[in-house]
């Protein structure tokens, strides 16, 4: 059977010891696997009637959430555990996934540079995809950001239905001013994963640069976190 990636998704058992996906990694590279093939050798077994690799391709590609590929793996979180169970992963296995998971993240973070990472928006808003994007609710949140760019904090300030219309700007502010803060990142998600700004996102973005100018707190950019790694920039959109 050929899958998404191309893929003969054959059992492990009917491939040449050459083509399965350890044997291949240990011969020419972790670089030449399809995503698959990599989970394959995280998972290291199947189940009775579905291969490793089918599995796999289930955990990448799964049309029940309409979702696919190695972002929306990236984006599971320990509440998805049930889902897991569903597809026939134990314990064992999907700790293994989430383990792997959350590597990733810290793997972003561990990437935005000491010194002005902020300089690099594409790569904080992955950071802050891969931390927030797939949560059920919604999270609103700030990096904070010391005289020297290099980011001191990062605090989550609203969990939950938000009327950005009523949040004050001050809550951003005052934890700014008390870390000794002169610039923050604002962001925040929407759980129905489209990343375009409301109406009320754009009235609070101006809100907050405003008042944030008023006490010397430059806002950087608010980040508007969608699914499947998309985001929005509202400096890039003209908002601030």
């Amino acid at each position: 059977m050929i899958g998404h990636d191309g893929m003969n998704r054959s059992t492990l058992r009917e491939m040449p010891s050459g083509q399965r996906p350890r044997e291949r990694l240990l011969a020419h590279g972790a670089n030449v696997l399809t995503d698959c093939e990599l989970i394959a050798i995280l998972l290291r077994t199947g189940h009775r009637g579905c291969s490793v690799l089918d599995l796999a391709y289930d955990l990448l590609y799964d049309e029940g959430r309409g979702l696919g590929g190695l972002p929306a793996l990236a984006l599971l979180v320990e509440h998805d555990l049930p889902s897991l169970h569903r597809k026939g992963l134990g314990d064992a296995k999907a700790a293994t996934i989430l383990a792997a998971v959350e590597l990733s993240r810290r793997l972003a973070r561990a990437q935005l540079p000491e010194r002005r990472p902020l300089g690099d928006m594409v790569g904080v808003a992955r950071y802050l995809n891969l931390r927030y994007a797939r949560r059920d609710q919604e999270v609103m949140g700030a990096l904070y950001v010391d005289v020297r760019g290099r980011v001191i904090n990062e605090r989550e300030h609203f969990v939950g239905s938000l009327d950005r219309a009523s949040v004050e700007p001050r809550v951003v502010l005052k934890e700014a001013l008390l870390l000794g803060a002169t610039a923050a990142v604002v962001f925040h998600n929407h759980p129905s994963g489209d990343p375009d700004p409301s109406r009320e996102d754009l009235a609070f973005t101006r809100r907050l640069a405003r008042a944030g100018a008023a006490v010397g707190i430059e806002l950087v950019d608010h980040l508007v976190l969608g699914g499947g790694g998309r985001w929005v920039s509202m400096r890039e959109r003209g908002f601030i």
